[in-house]
């Protein structure tokens, strides 16, 4: 999650850099967003695992991090282009409101996908996030949203966003957690697949002590 998170910011930031005549994201609000991110994904220890997944041994796979990234990663930055283009487009943004709004539909995005991508069932509310996670992901939406309504927002170079935005950036999260949905089943390989069905019932010990028993026992026949 945190490498898909990085590239798609990454090249977000790389492709409004080539056509906005300011930065996109001040170095300090880039380090701001991260802080709250990564303070967010400390509660993920205390999440809840499904127990098809602990049914079965998992193994690090550096292919399967590569093929996240180079797929949700692109995804992320679709909604962060859609986010530019209502900025500019809709809002006429300087370059204060942009870095504001897109601080908070970034964070508000990569951070709540942790809900659909942490479970492997679709949809993902037949598996309950911890109570710890929820809360600590929670947060840090509430936090990134309210910051450039505080007294905070001026030396960290923000400025409060028109409710109109709010309301849109709503309907962009919910759309883009929709979106990682559809392409999370796309994706599953047929291991994937495999760690989601239910394990082999194990065979009754009684049958094996007594096959093996069986080869050391003798017979007698009766007349």
């Amino acid at each position: 999650m945190g490498t898909s998170s990085n590239f798609g910011n990454m090249f977000s930031a790389a492709g409004a850099s080539a056509f906005l005549p300011f930065l996109p994201m001040l170095p300090s609000q880039i380090l701001l967003n991260n802080l709250i991110y990564d303070l967010t994904q400390v509660a993920i220890p205390a999440d809840k695992v499904d127990d098809e997944l602990l049914a079965r041994p998992a193994h690090w796979d550096l292919r399967e991090i590569r093929r996240f990234m180079l797929t949700f990663g692109p995804v992320s930055s679709l909604f962060d282009f859609l986010t530019f283009a209502i900025l500019l487009g809709g809002l006429h943004a300087g370059a204060v409101e942009f870095r504001s709004g897109w601080f908070v539909e970034s964070l508000a995005t990569q951070t709540l996908v942790v809900f659909v991508i942490r479970t492997h069932r679709s949809p993902p509310w037949r598996s309950r996030p911890g109570a710890v996670l929820v809360a600590a992901v929670l947060a840090g939406v509430v936090a990134a949203t309210a910051l450039p309504y505080t007294p905070l927002a001026g030396p960290l170079g923000f400025t409060a966003l028109p409710p109109a935005f709010l309301a849109v950036m709503a309907v962009l999260a919910v759309t883009y957690l929709a979106l990682v949905e559809v392409t999370k089943r796309l994706v599953l390989t047929p291991s994937d697949l495999l760690r989601m069905a239910p394990p082999r019932a194990a065979r009754a010990p009684g049958r094996r002590v007594h096959r093996r028993a069986a080869r050391f026992s003798t017979g007698r026949r009766t007349a």
